[in-house]
């Protein structure tokens, strides 16, 4: 099935073919992302108005919104301009009154006739003792009343749209919607009580009580369940395609990992023990590894993966570990570099800075097989560089990439297996949605004689006793990092910058104490301000989040965040695992300003109480949603129209789950489920998982 089923034409049509709906209107929802009559149908009320009929307004307190019968009393035109053109009205047991500003006389006279009964509808509220109604959304005569729903749909709306064209539009859409094969699992189906496809949209769209607008409602769960199994469907697919690459056993006889754990200090956690274990059972396995490792900040995720390498050497092959920064490239070559001349295997780094002659030599040696483990950024794959045999690509902090770019890596001809390596604790939920094409090791253990991290809350009005700390700690031969948010003064966000915190502190502390390190720097600046750091030249590094990931100076032991408020939890964790890599006790002072929202109160607290990344990553989950959490926002997750990975979570692993099953059970998607699948994944323009079938 190469094209889109005939059944979904309709659907994908232009929204000028909907009854109803004009060039205006569809101006209007295009700023809304509606291009289509689909994009209706998914775009589903986010609140609803009671509108039940009610006897009397007798008993109504405050604000809200009713509907009542009325006798048309008296119309009050007004003295002045300026003043409300008011119409007295009664219901069964109290009287009030219906107000319009700037009301047409002849118009009203005419809706409201003096001696007549209407049914109104709309806000109903007190003004100097008195009830009234303000411009009144519905009035209609007493046999028309079925022109007012009982509840009324609240759909978000732009500048120039109205709830009644809205509504309009959606009702357009819902009468051409289809009614389609059943795609999900029939004993899922009854037992979680879902509709059919099409009675849940018109139930969703068409609320008879509150209740029905919550995402745990079976007719949203149904429907947010369709997207969320389309998604998996797509990942289960990659991950199909992946496996049945030209995989390889890759089996190593573990000389040279022997050598480098008997040279280690400190013994291995159960945690890396365990992941060893899975990684090498993959790599020994003919089919494709395509792995997640998880680690926590100081789980010791780094040696983890140059085990994964060394099995690669041994085996008689070569290992490319890749980072999405030269700054980090060049700090996992410091740290793989002693291990690798223990193991006796020869490791190159490769960067843009590598030109001309040096360039060619290091290819050179890469494409004769001298060159065992190569590290570098994602320029490792630029055309020329050229491996002997490639057996294994580790991936660091591939939370910026999402599932398409895992597939182009595949597509540039590597039949290597695939490690990926993130520090960023996702949660269980997260990490379906974005990685359900891979298996997943987790480092949950910290390295023995790992000391944890004392954190202070700390307002700053009291930066200065900050500083007094610094200079003490500095004199003692200690070392901080000095976090600010931004690089340049900004007025509009009022955060300090980091240029002005090092003037600031360079003064306080003395110039030969200071350094600074941003994203703006070039990078021989860069790199030789985190050299004078590491060596010790300087006592107190002001950075931005450069220094979030991967940078290690194990005589680091403050670190300092200024206005720790505007950060995202998962960073501040990150950037707190920058310290507590030495012997000495580690401290982590987050500065925040006096006016703390209650979320941003809530969010430092969590990061005061624990220090375990994955409960952290569930407090930020909770609080500010999938798409907001730092690095998942540019990652794989998809752009859902009705499912919320948060609320959702429970339905994710059943998604996965039943979609590996269905195309364990029926690969190319044949059966009559199979062929309803299709349609499911044409109708979520799941495109990527079409190809895929399709080239098979």
């Amino acid at each position: 099935m190469t094209t889109r089923p005939e059944i979904l034409y309709p659907l994908f049509a232009g929204l000028d073919t909907l009854k109803g709906v004009g060039p205006k209107t569809i101006k209007h929802l295009s700023s809304l992302n509606i291009e289509k009559p689909k994009d209706l149908l998914f775009t589903l009320p986010n609140s609803a108005v009671d509108r039940r009929k009610r006897k009397t307004l007798r008993d109504i307190e405050g604000k809200g919104v009713a509907t009542v019968e009325v006798l048309i009393r008296k119309h009050v035109r007004p003295a002045k301009k300026s003043l409300p053109y008011r119409i007295e009205v009664e219901d069964s047991q109290i009287d009030f009154v219906l107000v319009f500003f700037r009301g047409d006389r002849e118009y009203l006279e005419r809706i409201y006739p003096v001696g007549e009964r209407r049914v109104v509808s709309g806000k109903v509220e007190f003004y100097d003792g008195l009830m009234q109604m303000v411009h009144p959304d519905y009035a209609v005569k007493p046999d028309e009343v079925e022109k007012i729903p009982d509840m009324e749909s609240i759909y978000p709306l732009t500048t120039g749209l109205t709830q009644r064209a809205m509504g309009n539009s959606v009702e357009a859409a819902l009468s051409i919607a289809p009614e389609f094969p059943e795609w999900i699992d029939p004993g899922l189906k009854v037992r979680e009580k879902w509709l059919d496809w099409h009675l849940a949209l018109k139930s969703a769209h068409a609320p008879m009580e509150m209740r029905q607008l919550s995402p745990e409602h079976p007719a949203r769960e149904r429907l947010a369940y369709d997207e969320l199994f389309a998604h998996q469907i797509t990942l289960a697919l990659a991950r199909m395609k992946f496996k049945r690459g030209n995989g390889r056993s890759t089996a190593g006889s573990g000389v040279k990992r022997s050598k480098v754990v008997n040279s280690l200090p400190f013994k291995l956690t159960g945690a890396q023990i365990r992941t060893m274990r899975e990684i090498s059972a993959d790599m020994e396995n003919s089919i494709r590894m395509n792995r997640l490792l998880q680690g926590d900040v100081g789980s010791g995720k780094t040696l983890v993966a140059m085990m994964s390498l060394l099995i690669a050497v041994e085996a008689g092959g070569q290992g490319v570990m890749m980072a999405p920064t030269e700054v980090l490239a060049r700090q996992h070559c410091e740290v793989l570099k002693p291990m690798a001349e223990m193991a006796g295997v020869k490791l190159e780094i490769l960067t843009s800075r590598d030109k001309g002659s040096r360039r060619k030599a290091k290819l050179r040696l890469l494409e004769a097989g001298h060159v065992g483990i190569l590290v570098g950024t994602h320029a490792v794959f630029q055309k020329d560089v050229v491996f002997s045999d490639l057996r294994l690509a580790v991936v660091d902090e591939q939370h910026r990439f999402g599932v398409r770019q895992r597939l182009e890596l595949g597509k540039k001809g590597m039949v290597c297996d695939m490690l990926i390596m993130t520090a960023t604790p996702i949660p269980r939920s997260l990490a379906l949605a974005t990685y359900g094409d891979m298996d997943v090791s987790i480092l949950d253990e910290k390295p023995p004689g790992r000391k944890s991290v004392k954190t202070a809350l700390i307002n700053m009005n009291r930066i200065n006793d900050v500083v007094n700390r610094l200079r003490v700690a500095i004199s003692n031969g200690q070392q901080a990092y000095w976090v600010c948010p931004l690089v340049e003064e900004s007025e509009v966000l009022d955060l300090s910058s980091a240029e002005e915190r090092f003037r600031h502190l360079r003064e306080a502390l003395g110039h030969q104490n200071v350094g600074i390190v941003h994203g703006q720097m070039p990078a021989e600046e860069k790199d030789a301000a985190m050299a004078s750091f590491q060596t010790g030249k300087i006592g107190v590094l002001v950075a931005t989040t450069v220094i979030e990931v991967g940078v290690d100076v194990p005589n680091a032991s403050i670190m300092v965040i200024e206005r720790a408020e505007n950060f995202g939890l998962a960073q501040l964790h990150q950037l707190r695992g920058r310290v507590g890599r030495g012997t000495a006790q580690s401290s982590c002072i987050l500065l925040y300003q006096s006016q703390l929202s209650q979320g941003g109160l809530k969010r430092l607290q969590a990061l005061r109480e624990t220090e375990d990344g994955f409960k952290i990553a569930e407090v930020d989950l909770e609080m500010r949603g999938a798409g907001d959490l730092i690095g998942i926002a540019q990652s794989g997750l998809p752009k859902y129209r009705v499912a919320d990975v948060e609320k959702h979570r429970k339905l994710l692993p059943i998604a996965q789950s039943d979609a590996r099953k269905l195309l364990h059970d029926d690969e190319d998607l044949v059966s009559e489920r199979g062929k309803a699948a299709r349609i499911l994944l044409w109708l979520m323009e799941q495109e990527q998982a079409i190809r895929l079938i399709n080239v098979g």
